[in-house]
């Protein structure tokens, strides 16, 4: 099996932390805090229409959706490299079956000789 490259274990990783309840969750609070805290003056750092936030938001998605995209070409070549695998070992089992298939109705006729 091929070797992950730094670039594909940091692309996995990644989308394992973004595709989870936990990444929504604290999303969501960090949101929640950022707006409640500009709205109620406890920072002033960015107040409504929150453009600060609006940029990180942009860049957040503007980076994991590549990096997300990364993981998934990756994963479609790991499925496609399974499923020819499959493919090769159904075929082989095939083979044998037809094998043993053969074996059985050769059997069976000498069978039916014997009985004669």
């Amino acid at each position: 099996m091929k070797k992950v490259s730094f670039g594909d274990y940091i692309a996995d990783k990644t989308t394992l932390g973004i595709g989870s309840w936990t990444f929504i969750v604290i999303q969501l609070v960090i949101i929640f805090f950022w707006v409640v805290g500009n709205i109620s003056g406890f920072f002033r750092f960015d107040p409504f229409p929150f453009i600060f936030l609006n940029l990180a938001l942009s860049f957040q998605a503007a980076f994991t959706a590549p990096i997300i995209m990364m993981s998934q070409n990756r994963q479609v070549l790991m499925d496609r490299r399974t499923s020819q695998n499959d493919y090769q070992i159904n075929k082989l089992a095939e083979k044998e079956i037809e094998t043993l298939m053969a074996e059985i109705a050769k059997l069976h006729a000498k069978i039916d000789k014997l009985q004669k």
